[in-house]
């Protein structure tokens, strides 16, 4: 049987690595064994992240929605009561939006629920 050397694919699955670590900060970006681990915890903090900035821009839609109805005289909470009461689905991030960019839509959306 044929010898099989596997110099290739170690070279390879370290040039693999280290390609990913690609602008970290000393030793991680050169050796393989503390890349290996660098890659991991980016990884992990990389999947965390993703979950949390979903709960960042809800709150953030929410501080958008209620500042915008505090100004028209209403709170958030009565807001979002009266638009499920007239079956209006409108989600947090369009009702930010109106908040933010377009007050006077914003307004006469509040002046229809009342």
């Amino acid at each position: 049987m044929a010898r099989v050397k596997r110099g290739t694919m170690k070279n390879k699955r370290r040039k693999n690595i280290l390609a990913q670590t690609k602008g970290y900060r000393f030793d991680r970006k050169s050796k393989e064994r503390v890349a290996k681990e660098a890659i991991k915890h980016a990884g992990t903090y990389a999947f965390r992240h993703r979950r949390t900035k979903k709960r960042d821009f809800r709150q953030l839609f929410t501080l958008r929605i209620n500042a915008g109805a505090r100004s028209l005289g209403m709170s958030y909470s009565k807001l979002i009561g009266a638009l499920k009461d007239k079956n209006i689905a409108l989600d947090r991030k369009s009702l930010s939006t109106l908040a933010k960019d377009y007050p006077e839509t914003f307004e006469r959306l509040i002046k229809s629920l009342s």
